[in-house]
């Protein structure tokens, strides 16, 4: 309950919390913001700028990734000429545009800490078995995918590292999960 001041009345009480009421005239309207000249001339320039960054984009992402560094591995007594992704840019473009690989080339995915990681095929027209690998290089398991497809390819438990080769080429060597890859990159145990 609230309790009001004793010499408290409606008028006063009105009086006091009134809002003034305002007509513009035409002879009184606000006048709009100005703007500096050289102000808007920068910011219609950073506009054009990033506008040309983000369409330029797409055709500088179309291109595939050819010169990242390599690494070589071994699967039993096969030798893997593996590209490295080693960045979120590098790693998120993977193989994509690629249209044609060496037999025995591959990529090999680096992320900084063991999750669960998860593949698609989005851009990239090779179909692909993705190998997800432990630290020490112990195959967790083995996902064929197919090119120019959304569905989720994941590992089956926590990895750093995955390896992605043409599909059918750890089944036709008889590489399967549990088998370990050897290589500078993969810590021994």
């Amino acid at each position: 309950m609230k309790i009001l001041a004793r010499n408290w009345s409606p008028a006063r009480h009105h009086a006091k919390t009134a809002m003034p009421t305002r007509m513009h005239t035409p002879d009184r309207m606000p006048s709009p913001p100005r703007i500096d000249p050289a102000g808007r001339w920068h910011w219609l320039l950073a506009l054009g700028l990033a506008l040309a960054g983000w369409l330029a984009w797409p055709a500088a992402a179309q291109q595939p990734q050819l010169n990242l560094p390599r690494v070589q591995l071994q699967a039993g007594m096969h030798l893997i000429n593996a590209q490295v992704a080693n960045t979120h840019q590098q790693r998120a473009i993977g193989l994509m545009w690629r249209r044609d690989m060496a037999p025995n080339e591959g990529m090999l995915f680096v992320f900084e800490q063991p999750q669960r990681q998860c593949f698609w095929m989005q851009n990239t027209y090779l179909p692909l078995t993705a190998a997800f690998i432990e630290d020490d290089g112990t195959i967790v398991n083995l996902a064929d995918m197919q090119p120019l497809t959304t569905d989720s390819h994941c590992s089956a438990k926590p990895v750093r590292f995955v390896l992605e080769m043409h599909q059918g080429w750890f089944a036709k060597r008889g590489i399967q999960a549990g088998d370990r890859l050897r290589g500078d990159v993969f810590t021994p145990r």
